[in-house]
């Protein structure tokens, strides 16, 4: 059944700056092609679909400094999805972002952080991904960014990124819950172990289950927050069942782990926005990626099984 807020804000943020491999701002038509927002509209939410953020093209941009690549590209593209996240939640829609590589999240997490500055509320992240995203630019050992937002979100990382829309951090780390994570670098560990992030690796869920750690990472995020944002990095998921990712890696959540997180994640009612991001069309095989994709944010939307 539909949520408290029954009108989702489709928006797409092709970005393609922030990763290695190119493919990614295909992803956005991907998941619309695989009928996203049909398929919405038959779980009884009203759509509208906000089209594309401007975004500039690799080959047209300056790669700048080689710690963090393209860095004040995406920090443009970053602030105009941030802006377009904060006047939908405003109209009270539940922004729903496609990407595009994970730096996208700065922007929709930026965007709706300053949407509830304004009532002096917190927002909480439940952060779904195989890797943890807390690399800075002294740290990565690639200066793609996608590997930087969520440290970014906690105020680690390029004053333009962490200081977008003036404010950091965006989030508390307590209030953060990375679920999934087993590809972490060397250097970016400290960040991970002392941030105050709780990081829930695939040993965890190996040895607690989905649901016992998805309970725990649900309260995490709901903890004086007035809801929690879902950022959702398809490569969480095992290759074998989400072969369209730039960065996989094996031994990720399979079919129904991914969508028992995302159906306990959407009982809470909490969810205030969600992103998808990193399906790359140009490794995938037949969209199933992207078709996968679309069942797990229905899943997350309400859709069950009776």
């Amino acid at each position: 059944m539909p949520r408290a807020k029954s009108s989702i804000a489709v928006i797409g943020a092709p970005v393609d700056l922030g990763a290695g491999r190119r493919g990614v701002d295909m992803g956005v038509s991907a998941m619309r092609f695989a009928n996203l927002g049909q398929r919405l509209a038959e779980l009884g939410y009203s759509v509208k679909d906000f089209g594309n953020v401007e975004v500039e093209q690799p080959e047209r941009a300056p790669v700048g400094s080689q710690n963090a690549r393209f860095l004040p590209q995406i920090e443009q593209a970053c602030r105009r999805l941030g802006e377009t996240v904060d006047a939908a939640a405003g109209a009270g829609k539940l922004p729903l972002v496609l990407g595009g590589d994970h730096s996208v999240a700065i922007g929709t997490i930026g965007g709706m952080a300053k949407r509830l500055r304004r009532s002096k509320k917190r927002l909480g992240v439940l952060w779904i991904d195989a890797h943890a995203d807390m690399n800075t630019p002294e740290t990565s050992p690639s200066g793609n960014v996608h590997g930087m937002p969520l440290a970014c979100t906690i105020g680690l990382g390029p004053r333009r990124l962490t200081h977008l829309f003036g404010f950091a951090p965006k989030v508390d780390p307590a209030n953060v819950a990375l679920v999934g994570v087993r590809d972490v670098d060397a250097l970016e560990r400290p960040h991970v172990k002392e941030s105050g992030v709780r990081a829930f690796t695939m040993r965890d869920i190996d040895e607690r289950g989905m649901r016992a750690v998805m309970a725990e990472a649900l309260e995490i995020v709901c903890d004086g927050t007035a809801g929690f944002h879902v950022s959702l990095d398809m490569d969480s998921v095992d290759p074998d069942y989400a072969p369209g990712v730039g960065t996989p890696v094996r031994g990720g959540l399979n079919y129904r782990e991914a969508h028992l997180a995302m159906e306990m994640a959407g009982d809470t009612h909490r969810i205030l926005s969600m992103e998808v991001v990193e399906v790359n069309p140009i490794l995938d095989e037949a969209n199933r990626t992207a078709a996968l994709a679309v069942e797990l944010v229905l899943s997350a939307m309400g859709k069950r099984i009776l």
